[in-house]
């Protein structure tokens, strides 16, 4: 069977745009090449404060490959990825060469169709347990993809998490240049990017647990608590190389497929990423070897908006085009 053409390409950026990334930057590009598709980094999308080093955007155009892949799977045009194939070209994110045909599995497909469902969570959470066999599923997600994921469990692990969570939130709360580019972030609902000024969170009240991003004013009632105890839980790589960055995402993209899948909801907690004092904090406190790239939120809860995304047609680079 031949390389890819057009139309796998069109399928694959499709739901290569449906991936998270740090206030909706959406900081990816696909590509046709000698019959391989190629997922690049946009770094004229990349946060140069939030992000200057280009962490977040990496895992999300390592979530975005993840996609990509399934859509592939899903038309029995299976890939090979070979992840950041070459280092004279830092903004390569991945290249997706045709391997053998077969029909989709039946996971792929329901990953696949998770994908037009998943969406950032920011409301409160039901207080219904995760029951233990989607646990699993969530730390088989992650470790099928070279990862690992700590799960929170009791109120002593959640609440050192809160407070290194806290704690880097503070510190990005005092960086007025954080704060401004995050301004420029949120934006109306009829915008094709960044968070909609009606993103589902009230703002964070002194007793909630853990902290939310300051997207709107809205504030609830007085008195009532946002989640006694919410489902946390860190996922992370072996090493914190561009390469494992990207690996990451990856994991990232199927925990939350697997997460849509098993009727869960999720939010990204990316604060005590982002301060490289708190995620060494949070290194030591699980005690595992490797480099924690995010924490997650996991709960059930009702349904909500899913966030904009920018027409397919703006993420894809002509065949003879270099991004600069």
């Amino acid at each position: 069977m031949g390389g890819y053409g057009g139309t796998d390409l069109l399928k694959a950026a499709s739901a290569g745009i449906r991936a998270p990334s740090l206030h909706n930057s959406q900081p990816w590009r696909f590509r046709l090449a000698d019959g391989t598709i190629e997922v690049l980094a946009d770094t004229s999308r990349q946060l140069q404060v939030a992000d200057s080093g280009g962490w977040a955007m990496r895992l999300a155009c390592g979530a975005a490959t993840y996609n990509a892949r399934l859509a592939l799977a899903v038309i029995s045009r299976p890939a090979d990825v070979v992840l950041a194939p070459d280092s004279h070209q830092p903004d390569l994110i991945a290249r997706l060469t045709p391997g053998p045909p077969r029909p989709a599995t039946y996971p792929e497909r329901n990953l696949f169709a998770a994908i037009a469902r998943r969406h950032s969570h920011r409301a409160p959470f039901w207080p219904d347990p995760v029951p233990a066999d989607v646990r699993v599923r969530l730390l088989d997600a992650a470790r099928s993809e070279h990862a690992w994921l700590e799960l929170l469990v009791g109120m002593t692990a959640l609440t050192g998490f809160s407070e290194i969570a806290h704690s880097a939130d503070r510190v990005l709360r005092r960086d007025l240049h954080y704060q401004a580019e995050m301004i420029t972030w949120t934006d109306a609902d009829s915008a094709a990017d960044g968070v909609p000024s009606l993103a589902d969170a009230t703002v964070t009240e002194p007793q909630d647990l853990l902290p939310q991003r300051a997207f709107n004013d809205r504030r609830r009632a007085a008195g009532r608590d946002y989640e006694p105890e919410p489902l946390v839980g860190i996922l992370g790589v072996a090493a914190d190389r561009r390469y494992d960055q990207i690996l990451a995402g990856q994991a990232l993209q199927k925990v939350l497929l697997t997460a849509t899948d098993a009727g869960l909801s999720a939010s990204m907690i990316s604060q005590p990423i982002e301060v490289p004092s708190a995620r060494e904090q949070l290194r030591r406190s699980l005690r595992r070897s490797g480099y924690p790239q995010l924490a997650l939120r996991l709960g059930y809860g009702q349904a909500g908006r899913l966030t904009p995304r920018r027409d397919v047609s703006e993420a894809l680079v002509p065949v003879a085009a270099r991004l600069p």
